[in-house]
């Protein structure tokens, strides 16, 4: 064999050696790049459903649970405010929740006191104008930003909209719509599933 030919083989080994140790780059770049499309664990976590103890919430009391980041409000009702509810039918804008301008309701939320359960509501506490939290205001009465026939609900201070207890937007306030009702289930008496129902949607 001349020199030229050691001399060409040395180079061809050279090049295979160095085309193979490209690849392996390659390789495990693109592997890292597609990782990155990958969600994190906390990313899902944000997403995922949550599950809430609702067995030591006595009647009037609220609770608020964060879910996708979003404040979401339980309030366990009584008597005496579920049948405030229809006393508001006349005064809010949407009673049957048909409204579609900021979400939808799910079927199972189409009633007056917009829930699965009558005595349980569970709405997102944002309100559909301009992202505010509204507060629980359930005294009843004349108050401060509120009408003197006044049946307990949420005002939200940024505008001025008001809510009653079923979460409807009071008529001629700047929301337009009522608060969210997410997607939910009951898993038992006292255990509730924000973010998926019964049909596993989200």
């Amino acid at each position: 064999m001349t020199d030229d030919n050691q001399v060409d083989a040395s180079r061809r080994g050279l090049l295979v050696a160095t085309c193979a140790a490209g690849g392996v780059a390659g390789l495990a770049t693109a592997g890292a790049f597609v990782s990155t499309l990958q969600p994190s664990e906390r990313a899902k976590a944000a997403g995922a459903p949550v599950e809430v103890d609702i067995s030591s919430l006595v009647p009037g009391e609220m609770r608020t649970v964060e879910w996708r980041g979003k404040p979401v409000w339980i309030l366990k009702r009584t008597p005496e405010m579920l049948a405030s509810l229809k006393a508001a039918d006349a005064q809010v804008a949407d009673p049957a929740s048909k409204r579609t301008d900021f979400s939808e309701t799910p079927d199972y939320a189409l009633n007056e006191w917009r829930a699965i359960r009558k005595d349980i509501l569970v709405v997102v506490g944002i309100c559909p104008h301009l992202g505010c939290s509204p507060s629980a205001r359930f005294q009843t009465g004349a108050q401060p930003s509120l009408p003197d026939d006044w049946h307990g609900g949420f005002l939200c201070p940024c505008h001025g909209s008001t809510f009653d207890l079923s979460g409807r937007v009071y008529k001629n306030k700047p929301s337009p719509d009522n608060l969210q009702v997410p997607r939910y289930m009951f898993e038992g008496e006292n255990k509730l599933v924000i973010g998926k129902d019964e049909k596993g949607e989200a």
